[in-house]
């Protein structure tokens, strides 16, 4: 699984004078947005859907879609699991981009609905979802609440969905999902006689569980402090300009890692990191500082994907 960035930023004007904020967010201005694109977000939330509730079906196996995966077959029996997957997931991505757009409604900065990523392989049936959003007419102060506010929202739907799925889990002799940090811990709290086996979990998944820990995958990934992740605007607003020595000297320790590890699962990720730019895009107009609760919020923000994040999401040798 991989992940893709949160906001999707056009390169600023090369001017430096901050343009008149006439643009307003999807529902509050005049002008709609197009048909076409309401249709194709209406068609990729069908289809993510449909992906999500076949993974549930199938038992999250890495199964494409139509080729190997029997999902008829299971309906009868899996069904329900399929449909509660379905729903706890999709909540925990429409809590996330719910969050990035009703904060951009606020501070009155032009963002779309989300687009929801449905992937084939049964193995989450998504990569989760993303908004476009013209960041670079925000202030750091906007930037960092819009930025900030699509994690938070998430985490009070995931977290509480993985500690439901541990709670609940029955045991197996290995899993092949790891756990992040805090989902060690949940683990140790709700189910202490399946614990101490470190980032394994002897449990077998089940459709909250899943739901939860697809959440923990694409939040961790989106607060990687870098580019146009939810952590890069989160490091841009805390650091400005200077954050661009963090955002680089993460994406080479990220290199060196997988050339010293031979580990390739984020090879991908980094390429196109790489490729979008690994630097945050300035803003027209710096705005007013983030004052300390702000800035308290956003330096403990930073912990999101240590907690969260797993280097090694499947337990594959």
């Amino acid at each position: 699984m991989s992940g893709l960035p949160t906001f999707l930023d056009p390169p600023p004007a090369p001017s430096h004078a901050a343009p008149p904020r006439v643009f307003l967010p999807e529902g509050r201005g005049a002008a709609r947005p197009p048909l076409r694109r309401l249709i194709l977000q209406l068609v990729l939330y069908l289809l993510t859907a449909a992906t999500t509730f076949s993974a549930g079906v199938v038992g999250w196996e890495p199964l494409v879609l139509g080729v190997d995966a029997d999902v008829a077959g299971g309906l009868a029996e899996h069904g329900v699991r399929g449909l509660v997957y379905m729903a706890a997931v999709l909540a925990v991505l429409t809590a996330h981009e719910a969050g990035h757009f009703l904060a951009a409604l606020f501070h009155r900065i032009p963002a779309t609905l989300p687009f929801f990523l449905p992937v084939p392989v049964l193995l989450t049936g998504t990569l989760g979802a993303v908004i476009g959003m013209e960041g670079s007419r925000a202030t750091r102060r906007e930037l960092f609440d819009i930025a900030v506010a699509g994690p938070l929202a998430g985490l009070a739907v995931a977290l509480p969905l993985l500690w439901a799925g541990l709670s609940s889990a029955e045991p197996a002799e290995e899993c092949l999902f790891a756990l992040p940090l805090v989902g060690q811990w949940m683990l140790a709290a709700a189910r202490p006689e399946l614990a101490g086996g470190g980032a394994a979990a002897a449990i077998a998944p089940n459709a909250l569980f899943m739901a939860g820990w697809v959440g923990l995958l694409v939040t961790g990934l989106n607060m990687i402090p870098m580019s146009q992740l939810d952590g890069g605007h989160v490091i841009y607003a805390l650091f400005g300009d200077r954050s661009k020595w963090l955002a680089r000297t993460l994406l080479l320790a990220s290199m060196a890692a997988i050339i010293l590890t031979g580990r390739t699962n984020w090879t991908l990720m980094v390429v196109l990191v790489t490729l979008l730019g690994v630097d945050h895009p300035p803003v027209y107009d710096e705005g007013p500082p983030l004052g300390p609760l702000r800035t308290a919020l956003g330096l403990a923000s930073l912990a999101i994907p240590v907690l969260t994040f797993m280097p090694q999401p499947l337990l594959i040798d």
